[in-house]
């Protein structure tokens, strides 16, 4: 996703040290390595051990160049001080499901095949979207429905899937909420809005992008370190845009107050005021690259 456009906006070069922190399949990640070489060294995160296993066996040619970690992007400075990995020229964070989840060996990701209903991207993680839509209230289904899938429909939905319980796979939800919305037409499928929610809450994802953005800027400890974020929806490039403009203003104060009290000075620079989106070309070829958005920010 978004690939030559991710490695000029990391202004990648020889020696340097990368963090992608979200590695997933390690696309990106054989880019930069490859973009850095000889010398450059680049240290992946990813939650997902399968598909950090398959990132392992794409990347083994690059041998103690790429180093390749198990964990949340949330603990992105732990990780990096533990690994001895600084300092840094230039952290990503690429939020969309990879290919590998979204197949049919998949935990619940996708509703293209029908699958264990899931969405754990870390098996460890205590609670499942199974466990969310058979144990959560009518009411509590369709805020959470509502707030991180932002859908209209959240009641009927939620509705819905309270007087089918239990439900257990992808495909009887996808059929819950389709019964209970109807299609009307929609260029995506009825059920996606209600995936999306369910996928941020079991991965509790809007609170990890928070702490990994705050994290990732502070690993960029030289000026011209660049900080890259690919997003898929509103609610996380609000995230990121928001976090990037404040750390780009030098006073935070709010407007009302005549003069500067807070003492704030810009620590980033916003390289790009409106998101980069693909080409129609790769959108053509991916469409689910349809919906990425990628900022960029530079260290001062």
């Amino acid at each position: 996703m978004l690939l030559r456009e991710v490695i000029e906006a990391l202004r990648v070069r020889p020696g340097g040290r990368y963090i992608d922190g979200t590695v997933g399949l390690g696309g990106h990640a054989a880019a930069i390595l490859e973009a850095s070489a000889p010398d450059g060294r680049l240290l992946g995160i990813d939650a997902d051990p399968e598909a950090l296993a398959v990132a392992r066996e794409r990347l083994a040619r690059f041998g103690a160049r790429v180093r390749l970690v198990q964990g949340n992007f949330r603990d992105v400075a732990e990780i990096a001080a533990r690994e001895g990995f600084r300092p840094v020229a230039g952290v990503l964070l690429d939020l969309g499901v990879s290919s590998y989840q979204l197949g049919p060996l998949g935990r619940g990701f996708a509703f293209s095949v029908d699958q264990p209903l899931d969405m754990r991207m870390d098996p460890s993680l205590p609670i499942s979207a199974r466990d969310i839509v058979n144990s959560y209230s009518e009411e509590e289904l369709a805020d959470l429905i509502y707030r991180y899938g932002e859908e209209r429909r959240s009641r009927a939905i939620a509705r819905a899937i309270v007087r089918a319980r239990p439900v257990t796979t992808t495909g009887q939800l996808a059929r819950i909420v389709e019964q209970a919305v109807g299609r009307a037409g929609s260029r995506i499928h009825p059920a996606t809005r209600t995936f999306q929610a369910l996928r941020i809450v079991v991965n509790r994802e809007l609170d990890s992008l928070a702490a990994a953005v705050r994290a990732a800027h502070d690993l960029l400890e030289a000026p011209g370190g660049r900080l890259v974020v690919i997003s898929y929806h509103s609610l996380e490039d609000r995230i990121v845009k928001d976090f990037i403009r404040q750390a780009s203003r030098d006073c935070i104060c709010p407007p009302a107050l005549p003069s500067c009290v807070c003492g704030h000075r810009a620590t980033l620079r916003e390289v790009t005021r409106h998101p980069i989106r693909p080409s129609p070309a790769e959108v053509a070829t991916n469409p689910r690259a349809r919906s990425a958005r990628m900022r960029v920010a530079e260290r001062l």
